[in-house]
């Protein structure tokens, strides 16, 4: 059975409110309905739909930097131009890259814990960064 869709990430954090709020700010999505478990988080929703599970970690368990982590999680998105403006008024980091030999045009971002996040958008969309090589 191939893969169709993402159905979510899950991220552990010692700073739950501050990735709350950047994933509200940064990304638009907001905070929603989550069962209750018996540890503290947060879902994130992309419409209907809880795109980012966030998990509270205590900060003496949370996980050291230089051990093996999620490398990145990808989102699709249309708004390429108006997306960078967000980026750039936040002031945050980004790297912007055209795929080669993809029409794909990604905005490589990380959460204030240093999750690498990458957007996709498609390259038409996105002026002289999609006539990249």
């Amino acid at each position: 059975m191939p893969l169709i869709d993402l159905d979510h990430l899950n991220i552990r954090t010692s700073r739950l409110e501050v990735l709350v709020k950047w994933y509200e700010q940064i990304l638009g999505l907001g905070r929603g309905d989550r069962p209750a478990f018996p540890f503290n988080g947060a879902w994130m929703y992309l419409g209907d739909r809880p795109f980012v599970h966030l998990v509270e970690v205590d900060k003496n368990l949370a996980p050291d930097p230089k051990t093996l982590t999620l490398e990145h999680g990808a989102f699709r998105a249309a708004g390429f131009d108006d997306f960078v403006a967000v980026l750039k008024a936040a002031g945050e980091k980004m790297r912007i890259e055209k795929v080669i030999g993809f029409p794909i045009v990604q905005v490589n971002i990380w959460d204030p814990d240093g999750n690498h996040l990458h957007i996709d958008f498609d390259a038409a969309e996105c002026g002289e960064w999609g006539q990249k090589p």
